[in-house]
């Protein structure tokens, strides 16, 4: 094979990087395990490695001896994992872990334009870029997130209950109905599935729309519809505990009904490609270029 040495370098690459950053990554692993908000990074390497092949099934990866670009971002990841290790900004334990990730990500990078050189790296910038997901966020941010999808979930399920003329009272993150009061605590904010739909809009966007602003608005829209999926999560649930069975207040609906609402988001993103997809398609029969 005519590239199999610089597959070879690559893999080479690869695993001088595993053994450098190999306690950043098992740190990162046992954090997507156990937590919620950074459970979508175990998703990231196998989606990378299929947009990959997609991007690169019927083109020739011919590398080219514009290395540099490569040189740099392993200079630069390595720099970053040194600086992370000795601490000089005096990190808490959570900020150096996205440090040391971000400069592994830099170093993967790097080794894929060091490897093939600069033509391939910039072909295949966007799933090389995808792999910044598997940098996990700093806890303040984490926990920004988290606050604004509990605040802004409430607000909205309060406009529901307003519009099926169920009288409500909103005081921040408790809400208050006939027979029932809501709290829209963490555990409540669905920022798992709220990744799960970006990470699924983002995957979608690259694979079936070429232009950049059609990719925007789509991934745009994932952000109230993360909100949205959650609101209405909360207002089925209320009115299925308060009208039905008070058993679905805490049944597995409430505990696990979360796919079912991420489902929903998904299908409302798939028809909003579709749609995106099909203007795109007219645009181009009536200006071809």
């Amino acid at each position: 094979m005519k590239n199999r040495p610089r597959f070879i370098e690559l893999l080479a690459l690869v695993a001088v990087s595993i053994a450098i950053w190999w306690h950043p990554i098992a740190a990162t692993a046992a954090l997507a395990l156990r937590s919620d908000a950074y459970t979508h990074i175990l998703l990231i390497p196998l989606l990378c490695a299929a947009l990959i092949y997609v991007e690169s099934r019927g083109k020739s990866l011919v590398s080219d001896p514009r290395r540099w670009v490569g040189a740099v971002l392993l200079t630069a990841g390595l720099l970053l994992r040194g600086l992370s290790e000795w601490n000089i900004w005096h990190l808490s334990t959570n900020d150096r872990l996205s440090w040391n990730m971000f400069a592994l990500v830099i170093w993967w990078i790097g080794s894929v334009a060091f490897s093939f050189g600069f033509q391939v790296f910039k072909s295949l910038l966007f799933p090389l870029c995808f792999l910044f997901l598997m940098v996990p966020f700093p806890e303040r941010v984490v926990n920004w997130i988290t606050e604004t999808l509990q605040h802004q979930s409430a607000l909205t399920a309060t406009t529901l209950f307003r519009c099926a003329r169920i009288p409500v009272k909103q005081d921040g993150i408790l809400l208050s109905i006939p027979g029932l009061d809501i709290e829209v605590a963490q555990s409540c904010s669905s920022i798992r599935s709220s990744m799960m739909l970006m990470v699924t809009t983002l995957v979608l966007a690259q694979l079936f729309l070429r232009s950049g602003w059609r990719k925007t608005l789509l991934v745009a829209a994932a952000i109230p519809l993360s909100i949205a999926k959650n609101a209405i999560r909360i207002f089925t649930i209320a009115e299925l505990g308060t009208r039905v069975d008070p058993g679905f207040l805490e049944g597995r609906l409430h505990r696990n009904g979360g796919v079912v609402f991420l489902g929903l988001a998904v299908v409302v993103i798939v028809a909003l490609v579709w749609i995106l997809r099909r203007r795109e398609r007219l645009t181009t029969l009536a200006c071809p270029v």
